[in-house]
């Protein structure tokens, strides 16, 4: 199969913030947007769960449109014409207006605690020019194309010394606080490894020491056995987790040791991803008959000390939708935010089989090859 080239342009607003392009877009002016002020942002150190809380109060100030399926969204301003950018475009990256970290971020103010400068990046990823639309309805070659961008913004940012962390993530839903409709993820990256990902560090390494076994490679092998299992793909086993903490909840895992991150799949896994990616969403739209709110993140391998990512982690895509009935939401409440005990009030495995009862066009889609090169 042929390898299709996008082409990245790369624009800057007048406040300073790269516009990334991918493929053709209908021109090259931005206009005018007021600069945003960040004084207040920064980094507090929580002493007693030996973790950092990002102070971001510009987040407040965010545009919001009702996230409807609504075709025609004039208030919508990540549609072609809007603020961030004002032309017709195919895919795009911009560097998020309201922050919660930044490349150059204001000094951390001198307080009864530890602070530090909130370093990083935001960016917003348009997956599509349609205001309507999802990661299961994207046309084939938009979702090859998104794919190949997350790899190339992962691979940019991880680049930067500074960055300990790259997470690659969308909110889809009322249901789990998005504003926007418009189909669109997000890309932080951090100066830090996060508690929750030094857990998994330690898990890996406690796993290693004990048995000379790759952690992952054991989840891998055991959920493609098992009754969870969704999709068994040669780059990509999709399943219902053996210890979800979210009723519907889907892992999308990398089979082959050494896939850690986004820019080390093939042509190949990248196929497999796409056909994942679809299923899953498919799948969650069409149990309940309605769309389904999900966090989706992209676990890709932090930077080690040494700045090498770390050796048993696979690449892989979790999905956490709240529903636990068509007409019921899961709530992360007071066990489960001051414990970390998550409370599962159903059995994974007769989820699972609902999900697999579902059926899906995924695996008879065609996903082209796609790589990105500067314009």
């Amino acid at each position: 199969m042929s390898i299709e080239q996008v082409h990245r342009t790369t624009l800057c607003h007048a406040d300073g913030r790269y516009l990334l392009l991918y493929g053709d877009h209908g021109g090259d002016e931005l206009a005018p947007l007021p600069v945003g002020e960040h004084p207040p942002l920064h980094l507090r150190w929580n002493a007693l769960d030996a973790r950092w809380t990002a102070i971001s109060p510009a987040r407040n100030t965010r545009p919001q449109t009702a996230p409807t399926a609504d075709a025609a969204a004039p208030s919508c301003p990540l549609c072609p014409g809007g603020p961030e950018v004002p032309f017709a475009y195919e895919a795009a990256v911009f560097e998020n207006r309201f922050p919660t970290l930044l490349a150059d971020p204001p000094a951390a103010p001198d307080l009864d605690g530890d602070t530090a400068p909130s370093v990083g990046r935001c960016e917003v990823v348009l997956y599509t020019p349609t205001h309507t639309g999802s990661l299961a309805t994207l046309e084939p070659r938009e979702l090859a194309r998104v794919i190949a961008i997350w790899a190339d913004r992962s691979q940019a940012l991880w680049a930067v010394d500074e960055h300990r962390h790259v997470l690659v993530f969308e909110n889809r839903g009322e249901g789990v606080g998005a504003t926007l409709a418009h189909p669109h993820g997000q890309i932080y990256a951090l100066g830090h490894v996060p508690s929750l990902v030094r857990n998994r560090l330690e898990a890996l390494a406690g796993h290693r020491a004990a048995h000379d076994t790759c952690l992952t490679c054991d989840v891998v092998e055991r959920d493609t056995a098992s009754e969870r299992v969704l999709l068994d793909l040669p780059g990509f086993v999709v399943a219902v987790p053996f210890a979800p903490d979210w009723p519907y909840e889907i892992h999308v895992r990398a089979k082959r040791h050494g896939v850690r991150r986004m820019h080390d799949l093939d042509a190949a896994e990248r196929r497999d991803l796409a056909v994942s990616l679809r299923d899953v969403v498919s799948r969650y739209d069409r149990l309940f008959d309605e769309p389904m709110s999900y966090m989706m993140v992209c676990q890709q391998a932090p930077a080690a000390e040494d700045g090498t990512p770390a050796e048993d982690w696979h690449l892989a895509f979790e999905f956490l939708p709240p529903n636990r009935a068509a007409d019921r939401t899961k709530f992360r409440a007071s066990v489960e935010t001051s414990t970390g005990l998550f409370i599962n009030d159903t059995i994974p495995e007769m989820c699972a089989a609902m999900l697999a009862e579902v059926i899906t066009d995924a695996r008879a889609v065609t996903f082209p090859e796609i790589s990105v090169g500067a314009g």
